[in-house]
């Protein structure tokens, strides 16, 4: 996959492009990730990109002229998603970051100071998207939890599919919960049915776990749908889970 950041603060993604399973999958070559520098199309000599908002109001806007032409700098631009990132976009969940994986490529625009132009919002952003119904001072921080929900999708960049195939929201559900060794410490076991080597009980046991915290945690999640259908999308994500994991294994 082809992606790209476009930010005033180029600085702060240097270490997450380095670390990780980001840094690795660019490493690796899975990943072509650029930053691109807003400032670099600076409208004068001292380096301005932003500007008073027509009619007042609080806060600078970011010019159109370095947006466009930050963005006409990308050869590949036409087949990719045009990504902003803006707490009245749609709210990130499973469904858009899948979808997102599967393009060839997405250029991501952050915002900062009171926002940007609408005209390269109108003319040139195909995506609006939120993490959160909270705001930042910038659209970094949001990016990078974009830019990794999405390459966890990628093949080859967790190394082992099957982890983000039995996470939570991928299931239908939040994630069940989950115990190592030792199956006992300080007097807390774990429980029983999950060391008993029955697999058809585990399976069940982890659906009646991860249901329970849904409706506790995330009920919105789960309005809609019946229990028989919510486990059986739990058993089959859990078990193309496992059968990745044998694949791999060998």
């Amino acid at each position: 996959m082809q992606a790209a950041v476009a930010t005033l603060f180029p600085e702060l993604f240097s270490p997450f492009s380095e670390c990780g399973i980001v840094g690795r999958a660019i490493e690796k070559g899975l990943i072509d990730f650029s930053i691109l520098d807003i400032r670099n199309r600076a409208v004068d000599g001292r380096g301005s990109v932003d500007d008073y908002q027509f009619g007042g109001g609080a806060g600078m806007l970011i010019r159109p002229e370095p947006l466009f032409e930050t963005l006409e700098r990308i050869p590949w631009r036409e087949d990719a998603r045009i990504i902003f990132m803006t707490p009245q976009g749609r709210r990130l969940d499973h469904e858009l970051a899948t979808d997102l994986a599967e393009s060839s490529g997405m250029i991501i625009f952050c915002g900062r100071y009171g926002g940007i132009d609408q005209r390269f919002r109108d003319a040139a952003v195909t995506d609006e998207i939120s993490v959160a119904d909270a705001v930042v001072s910038g659209g970094e921080i949001p990016a990078m939890f974009l830019l990794e929900a999405v390459f966890r999708w990628l093949p080859g960049v967790l190394g082992r599919m099957e982890s983000a195939q039995s996470d939570s929201f991928a299931t239908g559900l939040l994630d069940y919960p989950r115990y190592t060794r030792p199956a006992e410490y300080r007097n807390m076991k774990v429980p029983e049915v999950i060391i008993s080597g029955n697999h058809a009980e585990i399976e069940n046991w982890r659906f009646r776990e991860a249901l329970e915290l849904t409706r506790r945690k995330r009920p919105d999640l789960i309005d809609s749908e019946n229990e028989e259908s919510l486990k059986e999308r739990f058993i089959r994500s859990l078990r193309l889970a496992d059968r990745q994991k044998e694949q791999n294994n060998g």
